[in-house]
């Protein structure tokens, strides 16, 4: 069969898993968040089997105008090599963006070198950018508390604002800097945990009591939570769902590996 584009003004999710042991299981996939924003096609967060995830789903590669990366982790930035391999036919169809955090193209950078020429342009991230990939323009409003420099982003097209609030811990400020009609949310925990100090004990991340703040707050028309951890994995993200729902009074969905979200939806 041959690749299909996705329809307009959609976004797939490739993946709902979040963290070294369910990306390693693979209970849940990993493959970021594909966009197709009145035709112009981004790719958000490519983690470990984006490539088979896409090829799964007929998505084409080379369609793709951008890939932008919230950080470096490797569940938002593992197949970020092999996506550019794919989105520039290795190179023989150079064109395309990747958009970064600087500390994911300085040392140990998520990018080999030599990638960088099948590349229009490498775009370093940062806090309160504003960018536009041909017909849709994004912005970068604030630095999140997360061991690497880590960004949520807001898109902006002709018909819709919506936002991706990344991995983070919760912080008071966070709400403000953030717009749409709808809220895409990295759910981790199900509970907050408190701050170690230890820099390798992964506490910097959203829990579901911090996601419903932010809800109420923003009071978007819809909320989708996804990239879960073992323990959101574990009580079911879809039955959360439904009480945040009815916690928060607007419309929260969990999204599931493959999910292709319409942002028609929010017309109605």
């Amino acid at each position: 069969m041959d690749n299909l584009d996705p329809p307009n003004d959609t976004i797939t999710f490739l993946g709902t898993g979040a963290g070294r042991f369910m990306i390693t299981s693979q209970r849940l996939a990993s493959g970021g968040l594909w966009m197709n924003l009145g035709g112009t096609q981004l790719l958000v967060d490519p983690g470990p089997g984006c490539i088979v995830r896409a090829t799964d789903k007929k998505l084409d590669a080379q369609k793709l105008s951008a890939i932008i990366l919230s950080h470096r982790h490797l569940d938002h930035s593992a197949d970020t090599n092999i996506m550019i391999e794919a989105m520039t036919r290795g190179g023989h169809n150079q064109h395309g963006m990747l958009f970064a955090p600087s500390d994911a193209l300085g040392k140990e950078p998520v990018i080999y070198t030599f990638l960088k020429n099948y590349l229009d342009e490498v775009v370093v991230l940062e806090e309160g950018g504003t960018y536009t990939v041909d017909n849709v323009s994004f912005s970068t409003p604030i630095r999140h508390i997360h061991g690497p420099e880590t960004y949520g982003i807001i898109f902006r097209t002709v018909s819709h604002t919506f936002s991706n609030i990344a991995d983070t811990r919760f912080f008071k400020e966070l709400p403000s800097y953030y717009e749409g009609e709808l809220l895409i949310i990295n759910v981790v925990f199900v509970e907050p945990r408190p701050e170690t100090g230890n820099p390798l004990l992964p506490t910097a991340h959203l829990a579901i009591p911090d996601a419903e703040e932010i809800i109420r707050i923003i009071r978007p028309k819809m909320a989708i939570i996804t990239h879960f951890g073992h323990q959101m994995w574990e009580i079911d993200p879809h039955k959360t769902a439904q009480k945040m729902t009815e916690r928060t009074g607007t419309r929260v969905i969990a999204a599931s590996d493959g999910m292709q979200f319409s942002l028609s939806e929010l017309d109605d």
